[in-house]
């Protein structure tokens, strides 16, 4: 989450679990989870405040982006995941969970 975000919490509020959203969620999807209840809490995230998911789907190869105020995007065997605008500069290689 952004610095800001956590500077404005409350001392008590920090040492607990903090009532935030993240701004940027990473899911990976294991053999043992439902696609569908996993779109469900990426939709979630966007609607409480996360700006930015990623739904990454080893089995197919494919990598769903959520993003405020867009269409969920679905990415075929990318080889990476760009986090601009929301964090410029950071890729993610998909090498590796491929």
């Amino acid at each position: 989450m952004k610095r800001e975000r956590w500077e404005r919490l409350t001392a008590d509020q920090r040492r607990k679990f903090a009532p935030l959203c993240p701004d940027f969620v990473i899911e990976l999807r294991s053999p043992s989870d439902a696609i569908e209840d996993l779109k469900l809490k990426m939709l979630e995230y966007i609607e409480n405040g996360a700006s930015l998911g990623w739904l990454i789907d080893p089995e197919p190869r494919r990598l769903y982006v959520y993003r405020a105020g867009l269409p969920v995007e679905c990415l075929e065997n990318p080889d990476a995941a760009s986090g601009d605008p929301v964090l410029p500069g950071f890729l993610l290689s998909l090498e590796a969970i491929w």
